[in-house]
């Protein structure tokens, strides 16, 4: 993570904690409100799956990161600080956003759900160029993946990072296969927290699942047929979302969005580009595009958006995460030549 973030202390958050507690009935939370139980999320893509999963019941899911903020750049108010004691249940994924990491280990919250410990955490880098990329093999043979070949964990436990490890990537959302995943796991805890909705919240993650298996097939069938495996972006984000379909992520940052390229690295992109006939350098929405355009810029390239559904906003290309990751296999179609 960018080490000139500004974080709350720890001081500051145990203040800010000690604080909302004690004047409880001064400033009650968003459950307080209208006596609802209370859920917060970290950032949007732990808010959606509990929002999905709890569907219909009579629990409020509230998230700590607005649409427009930056979630690794997330600055917790102390009011957001006592949210997290008072709320049933805190869904974050550790590793994402040190602030709420920090917050979290400080809450009073009954049901702490890290995501990261719901699936295994894998190491990616800005750079996985004419690699095998961490034991998985990328060549032409591995652009058709069996159904559920990475289902229930994976064989090179060698490589992978459990339960938010420092080193491993958490945008395990944007692989659907590795989302359902989390979203089998937090049902469980959401069930344990709320017995009374158990039926109801495994038939919502049912159909979740199904929607995410249905989305999966549609990437691979989609990206099957290309005329190259590497595409740009800014935002090493999509290491998962690769290794799934066979694909070759190159960031001209590294997996904080806000990591500056080297002046060396962004020569090596636009060796990778001319080499590998790369079309096209992905920016998202809620960081700068200024390393995309500049690459774009030097070597003739395209400029497009590749959305890693940190959060929704006017800018996002769909209104939830199914239609932005739809939205997303276009722009990779027609990055990658895919017919």
């Amino acid at each position: 993570m960018n080490v000139r973030r500004r974080l709350l202390t720890g001081t500051a958050i145990a203040g800010a904690t000690a604080l909302s507690l004690g004047t409880l009935s001064a400033c009650s939370g968003a459950s307080d409100k209208d006596g609802k139980p209370q859920v917060v999320a970290s950032f949007y893509p732990m808010e959606f799956l509990a929002k999905q999963i709890i569907g219909d019941a009579d629990v409020r899911v509230d998230t700590l990161t607005k649409p427009g903020v930056e979630p690794h750049d997330l600055e917790l108010k102390p009011r957001q600080v006592g949210d997290l004691s008072k709320a049933d249940v805190v869904v974050y994924l550790k590793g994402l956003q040190p602030a709420v990491d920090e917050a979290v280990g400080q809450s009073e919250a009954k049901h702490k759900v890290d995501a990261a410990t719901l699936t295994s955490l894998e190491k990616h880098g800005a750079s996985e160029h004419g690699h095998d990329h961490e034991g998985h093999d990328h060549g032409d043979e591995g652009h058709d993946h069996a159904e559920g070949e990475h289902e229930g964990g994976h064989e090179h436990e060698g490589d992978h990072d459990h339960g938010g490890e420092a080193g491993g990537d958490p945008h395990v959302w944007l692989d659907p296969t590795k989302y359902a995943e989390v979203a089998k796991g937090l049902n469980k805890k959401l069930a344990e927290a709320y017995p009374d909705h158990r039926a109801d919240f495994q038939k919502n993650t049912d159909a979740l699942v199904t929607k995410l298996t249905a989305l999966d097939k549609e990437f691979t069938a989609g990206l099957k047929n290309r005329t190259t495996d590497t595409f740009i972006t800014t935002h090493a984000a999509f290491g998962y979302l690769a290794e799934r379909y066979g694909l070759d992520q190159e960031g001209i940052s590294g997996v904080s969005p806000e990591a500056e390229a080297s002046p060396a690295r962004i020569k090596e992109i636009q060796e990778i580009a001319k080499e590998e006939k790369v079309s096209t350098v992905f920016f998202e929405t809620l960081a700068s595009n200024k390393g995309a355009k500049t690459v774009a810029e030097d070597t003739g390239l395209k400029t497009g958006v590749l959305d890693p559904i940190e959060g929704i906003n006017d800018k996002s290309k769909g209104d939830d995460y199914f239609e932005v990751m739809r939205a997303n296999l276009a722009a990779l179609k027609q990055a990658l030549g895919a017919r």
